[in-house]
């Protein structure tokens, strides 16, 4: 009787334990999926005394351009229109098709179709629709500064026009006919694809 009246209090020992340990798991778990944790514990260490900059393109104000050029068809080429009068100081820009794909990052490679205008030539001097579309990886060191800045946030199946002064374009240089040196560029850039790093 002693034995089985010992046995019989072990037993509900032990279904008392596992009850207590089933109640703080089940609390835990409560507890972290609710999103009411306390905050960790942030130890800083310094490992190195050389700075790392990271830049970040930032997509560009949309809607700008007063006179942009017709939409037309996401999978014919566009008919660009140079706005009339003095060019921008700034560079503008105006979605055209807004796209519903994938956005386009930094870093990101690019796949796209543009034409490529110029404001002393007042008429398309390029595009890649008479070759083959144009892929790069969306930074400042692939394509100029102006044309990076204005494809960030584009999404796929997106028409996009800009107006890139001469600070963001070529500046001082002519980099090829139908160019002028401190030209105004006008694209109109279809984006076709984006791949992330």
């Amino acid at each position: 009787m002693a034995q089985r009246a010992n046995k019989r209090r072990k037993t509900i020992r032990r279904s008392v334990i596992v009850a207590i340990v089933a109640v703080i798991v089940v609390g835990s778990g409560a507890l972290l999926f609710s999103g009411k944790t306390t905050p960790p514990t942030t130890t800083t260490t310094t490992t190195s005394t050389v700075a790392t900059t990271t830049t970040t393109l930032a997509p560009v104000s949309i809607g700008t351009i007063a006179d942009p050029s017709p939409a037309g068809t996401f999978t014919k080429a566009p008919t660009m229109v140079i706005p009339p009068g003095a060019p921008p100081t700034t560079l503008e820009a105006k979605n055209l098709i807004t796209g519903t794909g994938l956005r386009a990052r930094t870093g990101d490679t690019i796949t796209a179709e543009y034409v490529l205008g110029t404001y002393s030539s007042r008429k398309v001097v390029q595009s890649s629709w008479t070759s083959k579309p144009f892929s790069f990886v969306l930074n400042t060191t692939s394509v100029i500064p102006g044309f990076a800045d204005g494809v960030v946030g584009m999404r796929v199946g997106g028409r996009r026009e800009l107006i890139i002064p001469p600070s963001l374009g070529y500046g001082n240089n002519s980099p090829g006919t139908g160019i002028a040196k401190n030209d105004t560029l006008v694209f109109i850039i279809d984006l076709r694809k984006v791949v992330a790093p």
